[in-house]
């Protein structure tokens, strides 16, 4: 029988904020767990009230902070736990560190225009960046870097979440990250 840790993996859902990183995340788990998978999801803004009273969103803090996001979600794979990263995580090199540590990894790429992201703007980043209220908003002021070759590319303003959900599931399966269904 294969270790636990050989057969947990881990998603990193990344796009600009408000691209709809989010509902994906949540449509991936809902649909996971239908097929009997369970996966954690590590949310950044929950992740972050979590580690810290006063998050810091400069270089610095985002450094800090996404090296411990990828080491809760190391431990958890390596402990037989699947892993949905639901993180904008602004530079390659954060969703890169945890593709080198976690063998078996998808980084699923939510793209979307940044005039559709503004328009959405569910937390009011972007109006509070442009008020002046808000520092270091990827996309605005800070810069965002998409991924140079995604496993999977998802248009956050056109494709159906739930469809999106199942094009992740499938990809999952196509790498044989899925456990065999008992049918």
């Amino acid at each position: 029988m294969a270790d636990k840790s050989q057969l947990a993996f881990a998603v990193w859902v990344t796009g600009l904020p408000a691209s709809g990183k989010s509902t994906l995340a949540q449509a991936l788990k809902t649909q996971l767990a239908e097929q009997g998978v369970a996966a954690a999801e590590l949310e950044s803004d929950v992740l972050r009230r979590v580690l810290s009273d006063h998050p810091r969103y400069d270089q610095e803090g985002r450094d800090r902070f996404y090296r411990l996001m990828t080491y809760i979600g190391v431990l958890l794979t390596q402990h037989g736990v699947s892993v949905i990263f639901d993180a904008t995580a602004n530079r390659r090199e954060y969703r890169n560190r945890a593709r080198q540590q976690i063998p078996r990894f998808l980084e699923v790429y939510v793209s979307c225009p940044l005039e559709v992201c503004m328009r959405r703007d569910p937390k009011s980043l972007y109006k509070q960046a442009r008020e002046g209220a808000a520092e270091n908003v990827p996309g605005l002021q800070a810069e965002y870097e998409p991924p140079v070759a995604p496993d999977l590319i998802v248009q956050g303003d056109r494709d159906d979440p739930a469809g999106a959900a199942r094009g992740v599931i499938a990809k999952l399966a196509e790498r044989n990250y899925l456990p065999l269904t008992r049918e």
